[in-house]
């Protein structure tokens, strides 16, 4: 025998109540079943609010009330075909409907609406339901479950709360002999004193069923809802959570009592006594295999299962130094709660004793902060405790999962991956079986903790990076075609998922958290709103997005001004742009301490040698003890590229044409001839290194005389020729002598300097060619024979590669 269970958006519309009756009579084929049905969705609401109506004398209760009957009316007529069933039905229906209007309008009269008048007002939905699905499928016997669901006041005061043993009896009773399709309302019952009409509280139809279950030892209870099952986190925040397969009776309790509102939390309890499995099944997606909870859970389990959270809570925080060793104190917090119906769902406590913090919905934050200064007076008034201290706007986090016991580091993990993300924990809980960990957050980073958290914990498919990248020129433009043509490999074989949610030009920019179509973004970015930088900043920290990066594929001053900010906002940066890392010592140190106090990443490998591997090895052979002594290197992959170019008859003007029509050089190549590109690049290698330098230290022997550099880029191109004769002469000259030329950038002993040099065949330098790179180190392990890193120094397409491999060491951390 098994007891199903359909709760109100199961009965809420023609399309759900059609698939009851396929479902219900699909399983009465095979074994006799106890249906227990929930009022139509939205009619307990509807029946609480027009009593206040009629409370407050609004006439509008009337409006109400007919549009409740005309729904009923509605949902008969469409779904009861045979004449004589629906007419009956009618009578049945109008009947109970005529009772209801008698009581609400001596609501209206008298101006009084008593508990029991309430209770009795919100037990007509479940009454009203029932009688429909009973009609509907054929066969099923209707049952009044207030005849055998009972309950008492303990004590004889406060709310009523089931008699289980009285109960057990009479439903044994009334099911002596279970029909082939059994029909009862749920949330309903009766006091067994009085008979007056009582209920299980809300969400009490899942209780009622799980009642009957166990007290007919029911092969399995099955709650049939709106949702495939239990997820590992909210599906309206977390887009790729999952129907968790199997959960233990703990763990599903755990997760109800935390806002995963599933299945009524008490509905547990009674099955898992009798050791029956209760299954959680979606009725407009039946052939879905749903959630299974049980006493033992098969196969390998992670030691996460879900987390689940409460939005909209307050923390109340009681504190004073007489509480340190008081016994009794948090029994006078939790009685004096207790007595006026506040619920406390987390308490924290300091092992000092000299505080304690309570979280309450925000809505009875007010309430329990008046009951707990009335509470502790005396003492407040002695000054031996301070008044209560409350703060709103949070959300409480849990995350649940029974192997959490067997899986050490599961709290440091969990905080650590919070910190990184910038978020703080206001307060936290564990209890000793460790099932349930539970924190507080402001509720601004309610979204960002749960995608973090359940990204970090492997509960998602894939691990996400959240990319924002500034700039679509050359080497972005590059990047993001990259991006786009290695997504599905990365999805596939690294389990990554590159979202690009931010992309930037010099004049605008696009956003979307779920990611940006890369097919269309040139033409999307061409129809936003203007931006700028700081507008830019600005979005992508109100975004507040987990596992965020920024991306900075410009050369742009104003953009690396933007990097201090999101560092402390906890966005990691890859910067292809040079202005950073090479700029007043003080920033480029404040910047490497931010990221590394916020537990995120800074990054700029492409700023030197685009995609070789020159930042990194120098870090690596510090990081393991090296001390790096001297560094000479070719820096500049346009002044290479110049230097091999040149000839006979390739003029000096031509190849720094050639340079830029290549995409070696900058966008303005004077700043390739003036020597700064590779100054910079040599002040940021120097830092790395471990020397303190500015780019004012740099001694600069430049080829290309001041009075080029001033005035527009187009008079520089209409004066450059006037170098080309100079240059021919001394390359003659060096050709005689079996030299080429090489801009040199040289590290030695703490001093650097920049300028043209001559080397000879037997000089490392001397075969470097195109616009290759080349880099000496020379270090106390590496002092005979220095190491060498050679390659391409240049083009779009290394450089994006280089940044790519950035972004990808961030996503193995």
């Amino acid at each position: 025998m098994k007891v199903l269970k359909f709760g109100g958006t199961s009965v809420g519309s023609v399309k759900s109540i059609l698939s009851l009756k396929r479902i219900v009579e699909n399983e009465a084929k095979k074994q006799s079943v106890v249906v227990v049905v929930s009022a139509l969705g939205g009619i307990t609401d509807k029946l609480l609010q027009t009593s206040q109506l009629a409370l407050q004398g609004d006439e509008q209760w009337k409006v109400e009330f007919e549009a409740m009957v005309d729904r009923h009316h509605k949902m008969i007529d469409t779904i009861i075909t045979e004449t004589t069933d629906r007419e009956n039905l009618f009578k049945s229906v109008d009947a109970l409907f005529e009772q209801l209007r008698s009581i609400y309008f001596g609501v209206y009269l008298i101006h009084d609406l008593s508990e029991k008048t309430q209770d009795a007002i919100v037990s007509y939905g479940e009454r009203l339901s029932s009688k429909i699905v009973a009609t509907l499928i054929r066969g099923a016997k209707w049952f009044d479950s207030r005849n055998f669901i009972k309950t008492e006041r303990k004590n004889g005061k406060g709310k009523h709360v089931l008699d289980s043993e009285l109960t057990n009896k009479l439903v044994r009773e009334a099911f002596a002999e279970i029909p082939r399709i059994s029909l009862v309302p749920g949330f309903i019952s009766r006091d067994k004193d009085t008979e007056r009409t009582t209920n299980l509280g809300r969400g009490g139809s899942d209780y009622t069923a799980a009642i009957i279950a166990a007290a007919l030892d029911a092969e399995v209870l099955e709650i049939w809802t709106d949702v495939d099952g239990f997820m590992t986190a909210d599906p309206r925040i977390i887009k790729s959570a999952y129907t968790i397969n199997e959960l233990s009776y703990v763990e599903a309790m755990e997760l109800c009592n935390f806002g995963a509102k599933v299945i009524y939390p008490p509905t547990i309890y009674p099955v898992c006594v009798k050791n029956i499995p209760i299954k959680v099944k979606n009725t407009f997606n039946p052939d879905a295999p749903g959630t299974i909870i049980k006493n033992k859970i098969d196969g390998d389990q992670k030691p996460i299962k879900g987390i689940s959270s409460i939005n909209g809570t307050a923390l109340i925080t009681v504190t004073g130094l007489s509480m340190v060793g008081v016994i009794g104190v948090n029994r006078r917090i939790f009685t004096a709660l207790a007595n006026e119906g506040i619920s406390v769902f987390m308490v924290s406590q300091a092992s000092s004793e000299n505080s304690t913090s309570i979280g309450v919905r925000e809505q009875d934050v007010e309430e329990a902060v008046r009951v707990l200064n009335n509470e502790f007076h005396n003492e407040i008034a002695d000054g031996a405790m301070f008044p209560m201290h409350a703060e709103k706007g949070l959300a409480t986090i849990a995350i649940v999962g029974e192997n959490m016991k067997h899986a050490a580091g599961i709290a440091g993990k969990l905080f650590g991956t919070l910190g990184r993300s910038g978020i703080s924990v206001i307060a936290c809980a564990q209890g000793a079986s460790e099932t349930n960990i539970s924190f507080v957050v402001k509720s601004d980073y309610l979204r960002k903790s749960l995608n973090v958290l359940h990204d970090s914990f492997f509960l998602s498919e894939y691990k996400v990076l959240n990319l924002f990248i500034c700039g679509v020129g050359t080497v972005g433009g590059k990047l993001i075609e990259q991006i786009k043509n290695q997504y599905a490999d990365l999805m596939e074989r690294s389990k990554l998922k590159l979202n690009v949610v931010g992309i930037a030009s010099s004049k605008n920019a696009i956003f979307n958290r779920d990611g940006i179509d890369l097919e269309n973004y040139r033409e999307e970015l061409k129809d936003s709103d203007p931006s700028t930088p700081e507008v830019l900043r600005d979005t992508i920290l109100a975004m507040n997005i987990f596992n965020s990066v920024f991306v900075d594929c410009t050369a742009s001053k104003d953009v690396a001004a933007l990097y201090q900010s999101l560092l402390e906002h906890n966005v990691s940066i890859i910067a292809a742009n040079k202005i950073a890392a090479s700029s007043e010592y003080e920033n480029y140190e404040k910047l490497k301490k931010t990221a590394i106090q916020r537990g995120v990443v800074f990054r700029f490998e492409t700023n030197v040698g685009a995609g070789l591997p020159i930042i990194g090895t120098i870090n690596d052979l510090r990081n393991s003890g090296d001390k790096i002594l001297k560094i000479e290197a070719v820096l500049s992959g346009t002044l290479n590229f110049i230097f091999n170019a040149i000839s006979s008859v390739v003029p000096f003007s031509e190849t720094v044409k050639l340079a830029k029509e290549k995409g070696y050089s900058e966008p303005d190549p004077r700043i390739d001839l003036s020597g700064m590109d590779v100054i910079r690049k040599l002040v940021i290698l120097s830092r790395e290194a471990g020397y303190r330098v500015e780019q004012e230290d740099v001694e600069k022997n430049l080829f290309v005389p001041d009075k080029y550099f001033k005035g527009s880029l187009d008079n520089f191109w209409k004066k450059l020729p006037e170098l080309d004769a100079d240059f021919e002469a001394k390359r003659k000259a060096l050709d005689v002598e079996h030299k080429r030329w090489r801009f040199v950038a040289t590290l030695d002993g703490g001093k650097t300097s920049v300028g043209l040099q001559a080397v000879g065949p037997e000089h490392p330098f001397y075969n470097l060619e195109g616009s290759n790179n080349i880099v000496l180190l020379t270090t106390e392990r590496y002092k005979e024979y220095p190491m060498m890193i050679q390659g391409y120094g240049a083009g779009a397409s290394v450089t994006a590669a280089g940044v790519f491999a950035n972004i990808m060491s961030i996503a193995n951390i």
